[in-house]
């Protein structure tokens, strides 16, 4: 499996100048090195702060917000939480993709379902070796502990082994605050 989908995604942000970063199971891979499963879809983050600036430079894309679960076209308001997932459409193309928007206080990324999880702000992220920016893994696994579904749990059995120490331990502090109970947490001590 290539990382054909995430170049598209570098090619298409080249101009783009605010960090952003290719999320879920694809930034797995990309940590990893290799592909390890088959994607449906594929999703990059943002900073919610950039919203506005992303959607003039894909002037030529279709935009809809998720609001309760359901897709309503985005105008050009601010989006604020609880809303934080974009869907976009290129309508010469037809190709489609899932933007997320991410928080941030002064120097720190900040968890949306937990306010109190933050992580340094100039670290969320990692760039692998063709240059495709991602989002580091524990961010990835602490979003997939919500609801976590089998393939999220396959994801998590795949990487854990490649955490070095303190990811783990930055992933163990976090799913004790937001998920005292999960099952991952057996692995990480």
């Amino acid at each position: 499996m290539s990382f054909g989908q995430c170049q598209s995604i570098k090619s298409l942000m080249s101009g783009f100048d605010r960090p952003w970063f290719i999320a879920g199971g694809w930034a797995i891979d990309l940590f990893i090195g290799k592909g390890t499963r088959e994607h449906k879809d594929i999703e990059f983050a943002i900073f919610r702060k950039d919203q506005i600036y992303l959607k003039n430079y894909l002037k030529e894309w279709e935009f809809k917000k998720v609001v309760n679960g359901k897709f309503h076209a985005w105008e050009s308001e601010f989006l604020e939480l609880p809303i934080h997932e974009i869907h976009t459409l290129n309508m010469l193309s037809g190709d489609k993709i899932e933007i997320l928007l991410n928080e941030t206080k002064e120097n720190n990324w900040i968890f949306r379902r937990d306010l109190r999880i933050s992580y340094p702000l100039y670290s969320i992220g990692s760039i692998n070796e063709t240059g495709i920016p991602y989002l580091k893994p524990e961010i990835v696994l602490l979003y997939k502990a919500k609801n976590t579904r089998e393939i999220d749990h396959q994801d998590f059995i795949k990487i854990k082994d490649y955490l070095d120490k303190k990811k783990k331990k930055w992933l163990e502090n976090a799913l004790e605050i937001h998920e005292p109970e999960h099952k991952w947490l057996r692995f990480l001590r």
